[in-house]
């Protein structure tokens, strides 16, 4: 049985510790440090450290990967492998030098596409139907490393990152023990990736979650998918924000400018966009909770005609030269 060093840190690894821990012997767990969380900002162990110390495993949190006492620790423990399922940080070669194997990571796409730290969001955004989960050999490029294993799963019409997430951390777990079993025989494949096919899934920014109306109605309704949970799409009303949770690309067209309110009632709120109109759904003022649309308007009647995301009519004009919110990047640019 191999005995391996397992790195991760948030809900998306746990299903994986756990597959490891019934296909392999785990000598160890090594996760980030503990940290504030939450509106009270309550120091809290990551979800992977809270799941470790249940089965008893040692949890290593060590603040650089590098420190002497660190390394020094891995090296006792004699591992053959390091597997890393969102981890959240570059694994060195010092740690990686210390398993004889080296080490091997679960990535959540289909490599080489969505190289990067949010490779689910971005692909719903690009309003992609299929999606996967690689694993691949470390390297010291970003999830460039020879692919050992993949696997395709559908992107859902109404799936969100909250809902694909689970499914691919799932699938992952499963693949991962299919690896394992391949390289504990000897017969883990190293297929290279081809540097055409490469793009690029950059981290999420509350900047991306402000909705540009003059985008066509079926990319917004995508982005809105894939920005739910975290940062939440919003617009704003007469200048202040409201959070959209669901949306949904109608098939009819006007003529009114982007952002406009065509209609509000009780099937939600139809707005033009750059291309088609989008009926918001599922929204979220602030300090309130999430409702539908119909019931916001029915205690916060917006009229048609109002134009979303413009300032206040009473608003004070920004200073000369303000610097404008970025456009949301697209994957691989």
């Amino acid at each position: 049985m191999i005995r391996l060093v397992f790195m991760g840190t948030p809900e998306f690894a746990l299903p994986s510790l756990e597959a490891a821990l019934a296909a392999s012997d785990v000598a160890a767990v090594v996760t980030r440090p503990d940290a504030p969380q939450g509106r009270g900002q309550r120091v809290t162990p990551p979800p992977v450290a809270a799941v470790a110390s249940q089965y008893g495993l040692e949890v290593l949190q060590p603040a650089s990967l590098k420190a002497p006492e660190n390394l020094a620790r891995l090296r006792e423990l004699k591992p053959d492998l390091v597997v890393v399922v969102a981890f959240g940080r570059i694994v060195p070669p010092e740690v990686l030098a210390v398993a004889p194997m080296g080490g091997i990571n679960l990535h959540p796409s289909l490599l080489p596409r969505y190289r990067g730290a949010a490779p689910i969001p971005r692909a719903i955004a690009a309003g992609d139907t299929e999606t996967g989960v690689t694993i691949l050999h470390l390297s010291q490029e970003l999830d460039a490393g020879d692919i050992i294993l993949q696997r395709a799963v559908p992107i859902h019409p109404d799936d969100t990152t909250a809902t694909l997430e689970p499914r691919l951390a799932r699938c992952g777990a499963a693949l991962l023990v299919e690896a394992i079993g391949l390289l504990e025989a000897g017969r883990a494949p190293r297929r290279p990736q081809d540097p055409a096919g490469v793009t690029l899934a950059p981290k999420l920014s509350r900047e991306e979650a402000r909705l540009r109306w003059t985008g066509p109605a079926i990319a917004l309704a995508n982005l809105v998918r894939a920005l739910d949970p975290w940062p939440v799409a919003y617009t704003e009303v007469d200048g202040v924000p409201l959070k959209i949770w669901r949306a949904a690309a109608l098939p009819e067209a006007g003529r009114e400018a982007p952002g406009t309110v065509v209609r509000s009632g009780d099937e939600g709120l139809v707005v033009a966009t750059g291309a088609g109109r989008l009926l918001v759904l599922e929204v979220q003022p602030p300090s309130g909770r999430r409702m539908t649309a119909a019931e916001y308007l029915r205690g916060h009647p917006i009229a048609p005609g109002t134009v979303l995301g413009a300032p206040r009519a009473d608003a004070p004009a920004g200073p000369p030269g303000a610097a404008k919110i970025r456009g949301v990047p697209r994957a691989g640019r």
